[in-house]
């Protein structure tokens, strides 16, 4: 098993980022949270920035569920006890990785499960603590809040870019606030669910959810970064 670390700028981390800079090295999906609330108003101050997120003839398609509280509790405790009794459901209504598998594509998808899995001393085989570990998706990681994050069915394919463009706002603004997140595909395989507890209509997919909270940095998943490939592996100069 490969385990790939990068703990560059892990001491960004820590507090709110002072820049943008530091907002974008420091954001990183955290899977542990500290059991510390977060007020309505600093959500609505995330949100307030994310706003402002470029979309395609400002037609801002993005449309957000703020879940605290009993109702939060409601949907994490029904979703977990599906999953537990079922298995992950695969209901989503939309493909989000590919068909089939191929690289550089599988290589970083197994580097990136096997390094999580080894930072918490999970090995391969051991497909019960693999299990509890998705799972605990559905408690949003034990973050105070979580979002679900929807966009309107009848909207095309650059919507939905100017959708990932608003979440990785709201993400960044979080940084500002000495917040952290973990945006989180699983429950939209559990959109009937979610239309149930939170009145979703028929007309918008339930495209993620988004763990919203204080990291816990003692957590070793939260100590584990996943790393990336440098700029010359993806980029084409052309005439500069």
């Amino acid at each position: 098993m490969q385990v790939i670390e990068d703990t560059t700028d892990a001491h960004l981390a820590a507090g709110p980022a002072p820049d943008v800079a530091a907002a974008l090295r420091s954001r990183h999906s955290v899977r542990r949270y500290l059991p510390r609330p977060v007020e309505r108003e600093t959500v609505r101050r995330i949100l307030d920035l994310a706003r402002w997120a470029p979309s395609g003839s400002n037609t801002q398609p993005w449309k957000v569920y703020v879940l605290g509280g009993a109702v939060r509790d409601a949907v994490c405790a029904a979703a977990l006890a599906d999953a537990e009794a079922n298995g992950e459901r695969q209901e989503r209504e939309y493909e989000y990785y590919p068909t089939d598998w191929y690289e550089p594509y599988l290589r970083r998808r197994r580097a990136c499960g096997w390094g999580l899995y080894g930072s918490l001393g999970i090995t391969r085989g051991e497909a019960e603590r693999m299990a509890a570990q998705r799972n605990r998706n559905f408690t949003f990681f034990e973050a105070p809040v979580g979002l679900v994050l929807t966009i309107e069915r009848r909207l095309n394919r650059g919507s939905w870019m100017d959708l990932g463009m608003f979440i990785q706002s709201v993400m960044l603004a979080a940084r500002g606030e000495g917040l952290h997140t973990c945006a989180q595909a699983a429950f939209a395989n559990y959109h009937r669910l979610l239309r149930e507890h939170l009145s979703i209509p028929d007309g918008e997919v339930v495209v993620c959810g988004m763990a919203l909270g204080y990291r816990d940095p003692e957590a070793p998943e939260n100590v584990w970064r996943a790393g990336r490939d440098p700029v010359e592996s993806f980029t084409t100069w052309c005439g500069l």
